[in-house]
């Protein structure tokens, strides 16, 4: 799997069926864009913060099942983007905690959904915190992990969820402050928020927006005659065959609509112009997402008989991630706070003084008149760069290599020779600490 220039992280919650609204709203357009040309693309079930709200075992497992057997009947590939469910990244709770010590508790308590229970306690005349466990409260710093571990660039959320990228860039701005050093290093690289103005909104039976918690609900694979018979139920008005019935605000022609064609669209806006009756325009909509949806169903069907090999899957995306991304990212985090080895300091820095032979990076310009850098202990260079338009560009790749680490995928960097990506990792927590040592000698002689 290529290492893309853009990184997309999209979080799924565990916590229901999947219906119509997911697959319109969400799991199609997302597939759609997965293999983007430039685009590393990360999709993790998030059953972590399934807990804050679901407290039924069974439930959560089940729906892990169904949403992951969704995704892959309805196409993603977990071959060519990072699929993999949030609890089997165990560096993602680390970091939370690494994060925690630095989030604020008054950016916290500006939370929405948190402010949200307080105010209805205050309504209700209860203690401000009655029923608001930690974990609500804590959900921002565990979505900031989500999104800041894998150094994410844009997070497709919808509006609700602006805020907890503002707050996962804020937490991650105040990390890079605090542990930057004298270089002022970048660990983490800021996301932006992705809100997707075109997605559709699907309404649901009775025309309000389709939600599980209005339980109105079409469940994406149900049978093809429990489907038939959902459809059927849609609320409309009561007009006669023969009478002219409108397109704005109808359920109906909004659901048809996601569907069909546009060539189909038009077709059925002049029916209804025309009076077609609504058994009829039902019987339309039914066919035309029974079309779309009957190959799916049927893999669906298949996925959700082989639970092992779902879980499979998951684990191995979970595997492969780590070894790729979080584990030697997570390491030179843990480095940065002062989670060290106790003799590696003084053994690594000390030895490399003495003997001069301190990693180095070395910029120059190429007859092509591009700008190149390498990283060097001494005679032996580990890392080349490919060529950059200008030494800004270059020291801008050193600095977010310093900051993120080498995970031997980037595209703009190649080992030399028999390097190893060990050696590349081992060099930048040498010159990591001897930054350190530099930092603290200043301050005992300020």
């Amino acid at each position: 799997m290529a290492s893309g220039n853009t990184r997309i992280l999209t979080g799924i919650t565990t916590s229901g069926t999947p219906h119509l609204g997911n697959y319109v709203g969400a799991i199609r357009p997302a597939i759609a864009a997965a293999n983007a040309a430039g685009v590393e693309s990360f999709y993790f079930l998030a059953d972590y913060h399934a807990l804050i709200k679901v407290q039924d075992p069974a439930r959560i497992q089940r729906s892990t099942l169904e949403i992951a057997a969704a995704w892959l009947a309805c196409g993603l590939d977990p071959q060519q983007v990072w699929f993999y469910r949030q609890s089997d990244i165990p560096e993602i709770s680390e970091l939370t905690w690494l994060l925690t010590c630095v989030a604020g508790k008054g950016l916290l308590n500006r939370a929405h959904a948190y402010k949200a229970a307080v105010d209805r306690n205050r309504a209700e005349a209860l203690d401000d915190d009655a029923g608001v466990t930690a974990g609500l409260f804590m959900y921002p710093v565990l979505m900031a992990a989500d999104i800041l571990l894998f150094n994410a660039h844009r997070v497709p959320v919808g509006r609700d969820q602006v805020q907890h990228i503002e707050m996962a860039r804020d937490i991650g701005q105040r990390f890079n402050h605090l542990y930057g050093g004298p270089a002022g290093k970048e660990y983490f690289t800021l996301p932006e928020a992705v809100i997707e103005e075109s997605v559709a909104t699907l309404p649901g039976l009775d025309g309000r927006k389709m939600s599980k918690s209005y339980d109105n609900t079409i469940p994406l694979f149900a049978p093809r005659e429990q489907l038939r018979k959902l459809i059927f139920s849609i609320v409309t008005d009561s007009r006669s065959p023969g009478e002219a019935k409108d397109t704005e605000g109808s359920a109906l022609f909004e659901i048809y609509q996601a569907f069909a064609s546009a060539d189909e669209t038009v077709a059925m806006r002049r029916a209804y112009a025309e009076g077609i009756a609504w058994a009829d325009a039902k019987q339309q909509l039914f066919e035309r997402i029974d079309a779309e949806l009957a190959p799916l169903r049927e893999r669906y069907e298949a996925l959700i008989g082989r639970p092992a090999d779902i879980e499979a899957v998951l684990r191995d995306g979970a595997r492969r991630l780590r070894e790729r991304h979080a584990t030697h990212f997570l390491a030179r985090l843990r480095h940065a706070v002062g989670l060290r080895d106790l003799g590696m300091q003084e053994a690594r820095v000390g030895k490399a003084e003495k003997t001069g032979t301190m990693p180095v990076f070395k910029q120059y310009r190429e007859a092509d008149g591009k700008f190149y850098f390498k990283l060097s202990v001494g005679e032996r260079v580990l890392l080349q760069s490919v060529g950059f338009e200008s030494p800004r560009d270059a020291g801008q790749k050193i600095a977010a290599l310093r900051g993120a680490g080498f995970d031997g995928a980037d595209t703009e960097l190649s080992l030399a020779g028999d390097a190893a990506a060990s050696e590349v990792r081992a060099a930048l927590d040498a010159l990591d600490a001897a930054d350190a040592a530099k930092a603290a000698a200043k301050a005992d002689g300020a």
